[in-house]
């Protein structure tokens, strides 16, 4: 495991986007997982920027979205769907056969899981996969519970990631139940994997993630276990990391 810690939010998202350019310049065709939310936002306007900047050349990379809220139609404004389309995938020269997405929307959930497992498989696994974490210590849509997701599946929504996500609902009552979302075991398939926080409120489930015992009530927690993991945060999201011995982490 790899720690970084670096200002700022803006000097983490240029970091990110870095990391992330350097695997497109390496492998043109390389395969990346992709993350919503607060904290990936800056890393994909840093990538729209060396895009258009500097030509970076996303012609023949292939994407893969963790998760999508169930109900909710790639058209609607708080899909993941409309989240990637507005923030990267129309800023850089993605082709959109080579963007994949959970449909939130399909009759069957189920088969539509089973589907999205084979397009990974089909790709050859996950590159580079970027990652957030919730305060309760979730990634992707993996809550808290009494074992590991292995694969995609249907997740009931813990109800402090729904009151998380309520600011971007006009109801808080109108906050999908339930998500589509890639497993802890596919998740940690990637060859590489980089988790990146911003903001105090991530500070306790990161120190909790690293110093704690493995644990799938506290999903982040398996990471640190990954080969080749990257952890990068802003100071106040290493708050809670300030006081502890991280030697062995570097």
């Amino acid at each position: 495991m790899r720690f970084l810690v670096v200002d700022d939010y803006e000097s983490l998202s240029r970091r990110a986007a870095l990391m992330l350019a350097g695997h497109v310049v390496v492998n043109p065709s390389v395969v990346l997982g992709l993350a919503t939310g607060d904290s990936p936002l800056g890393m994909y306007r840093e990538l729209v920027k060396l895009h258009h900047d500097y030509g970076l050349d996303f012609s023949s990379v292939r994407t893969f979205n963790l998760d999508e809220y169930c109900g909710l139609s790639p058209s609607h404004p708080q899909s993941y769907a409309h989240y990637m389309r507005q923030n990267f995938f129309t800023g850089v020269n993605l082709h959109p056969d080579n963007t994949h997405l959970l449909d939130g929307v399909a009759p069957d959930q189920f088969a539509e899981c089973i589907r999205y497992e084979d397009e990974i498989k089909q790709a050859g696994g996950i590159d580079f996969q970027v990652l957030g974490i919730g305060r309760n210590g979730h990634i992707a849509f993996n809550e808290p519970g009494d074992h590991f997701q292995v694969r995609t599946g249907v997740f009931e929504l813990a109800e402090a990631t729904r009151e998380a996500n309520a600011r971007f609902f006009e109801r808080g009552d109108t906050v999908p139940t339930r998500a589509l979302s890639v497993g802890i075991g596919t998740i940690m398939k990637a060859r590489e994997i980089l988790l990146v926080a911003s903001g105090v409120e991530k500070a306790h489930a990161l120190a909790a993630s690293i110093f704690s015992p493995i644990d799938p009530a506290l999903p982040a927690s398996i990471l640190k276990i990954h080969p080749n993991f990257t952890l990068l945060v802003d100071r106040a999201a290493a708050r809670d990391l300030a006081e502890r011995d991280l030697s062995a982490y570097q």
